[in-house]
């Protein structure tokens, strides 16, 4: 490496030297603000993005526990819709008075009139 040699050149203190520090002076404040402001700009946009991001995965996961809550009140429908159109069913039978005698026969030993009922158990003899 080369040894630094002494500046053998004298500064000069005229108007345009003046000029030219105080030029260089502004420049330097001005580079100094700009970068200030693209650093404080790029810091808000971080941060902008960090909260738009935040609130997008909180949508998301709300949308997908609202979808899982629909798909399951939906089912929940479908069983209460199937089960009310077996009730209606059922209400059209029990209207009928020979349904609700054959029901009333075979539940509760209904007999006619001269008729004997025999229960037969269901259970195997053991013999």
């Amino acid at each position: 490496m080369a040894k630094k040699q002494p500046e053998s050149v004298a500064r000069l203190d005229s108007t345009y030297m003046k000029h030219y520090d105080a030029y260089m002076e502004r420049h330097q404040r001005r580079k100094k603000r700009l970068v200030r402001r693209l650093v404080s700009f790029a810091l808000i946009l971080t941060i902008i993005a960090g909260v738009m991001g935040v609130y997008h995965y909180q949508q998301q996961s709300l949308y997908s526990q609202k979808h899982e809550q629909y798909q399951q009140l939906q089912q929940d429908m479908d069983a209460l819709k199937k089960e009310e159109k077996d009730l209606k069913q059922e209400i059209e039978l029990l209207n009928n008075e020979e349904y609700v005698l054959q029901i009333a026969r075979t539940n509760y030993f209904f007999s006619k009139e001269g008729e004997i009922i025999f229960k037969i158990p269901n259970e195997d003899p053991s013999y």
